[in-house]
């Protein structure tokens, strides 16, 4: 059994793939930062499916935080599958953007995954077995309106991606990224209408949380040994 840690594991594309990791035969850890009982209810839920989850709660922008919460776990066992999921969105027109906005987000999602895998990169590395998926967004191979700072984030963690896979692509870990595109959650149900979606988006839906969950948890298998430094959009063939 290997342990599986998936940050912003409470939301609608987090808590899938915790489900997936977790009918795997994966020991998942939830992450949360506000949201514990919401965590909870996901580890609840792959127990109730027959699988093993705990909850970790810290805050992956605080680097001492995250180092006290997952250095001792990682010593003890290496958590040899990450999912960085964490981010966030605070959406403005760029002329408007204030400084807070643009700071948060790229905090949340670059300097969380940051954070994350360095306090598990070197025991990953000793165990030579590693699966490292960074949650990215079709923003960041598009651009959107309204989300400078959301694109510029997920589009320097596409980069971080491709080059840490070629760091450690020998240590038997791959490092790749998954780009959703439009999927039915509460936040985009607030964006897009279903004549949206149908005038968007070829498949004429939106991608459900676990189809994207599926993916990942393929690219968090040992059949996905020969795939690493890829950026794999899921869109339903909005690009």
């Amino acid at each position: 059994m290997k342990r599986a840690l998936v940050t912003g594991g409470s939301g609608a594309i987090g808590s899938a793939i915790c489900r997936a990791l977790g009918a795997d035969g994966h020991h998942v850890l939830v992450h949360a930062n506000t949201r514990r009982e919401e965590a909870q209810k996901v580890v609840d839920d792959v127990a109730a499916r027959g699988g093993t989850a705990q909850v970790l709660v810290f805050d992956v922008t605080d680097a001492d935080a995250v180092a006290d919460a997952l250095k001792p776990l990682a010593e003890d066992e290496p958590i040899q599958i990450l999912v960085n999921n964490a981010g966030i969105h605070d959406d403005a027109v760029f002329p408007g953007m204030q400084t807070e906005q643009w700071t948060r987000v790229i905090d949340v999602s670059l300097n969380g995954f940051y954070h994350v895998t360095q306090a598990l990169m070197m025991p990953m590395i000793r165990s030579r077995w590693g699966r490292i998926i960074n949650m990215s967004s079709i923003a960041a191979l598009t651009g959107n309106r309204g989300q400078v700072n959301y694109a510029a984030a997920k589009g320097a963690l596409n980069a971080a991606t491709k080059s840490l896979a070629l760091e450690i692509a020998s240590r038997g870990i791959t490092v790749n990224a998954v780009a959703p595109g439009i999927i039915a959650s509460e936040m985009s149900a607030g964006v897009f209408d279903q004549a949206a979606i149908e005038r968007l988006v070829p498949a004429k839906r939106a991608g459900q949380p676990e189809e994207v969950a599926d993916l990942v948890r393929f690219l968090a298998s040992p059949q996905a040994a020969y795939i690493t430094g890829q950026i794999i959009s899921i869109n339903g063939g909005l690009i």
